[in-house]
């Protein structure tokens, strides 16, 4: 089943996974937040040439497969904010 046009789930049962389309690493069984087992890239936005202030130390974090380099997703957070929790319920 595909989630998003970067990650699918594979397998059945307990078996199933988070994986990545591009080269099929498995991230983490299909019940995790997928973002705690990909590699992260976080940087002020201001790192972007962003035109914008907004007085605050906004973060762009970069979620990148471990296996093969592809951007999973982006996200804005401040600093110590938790990941965004992509879920889907079956």
């Amino acid at each position: 089943m595909q989630l998003s046009s970067t990650l699918r789930i594979d397998g059945e049962g307990k078996n199933k996974a988070i994986a990545c389309i591009s080269c099929g690493h498995d991230l983490c069984p299909a019940d995790a937040n997928w973002k705690s087992h990909a590699a992260l890239d976080e940087r002020p936005a201001e790192a972007f040439g962003s035109p914008y202030t907004t007085g605050a130390k906004v973060l762009i974090r970069s979620f990148v497969c471990p296996g093969c380099g592809t951007l999973l997703d982006t996200e804005l957070a401040l600093p110590g904010d938790p990941f965004l929790e992509d879920r889907l319920f079956d």
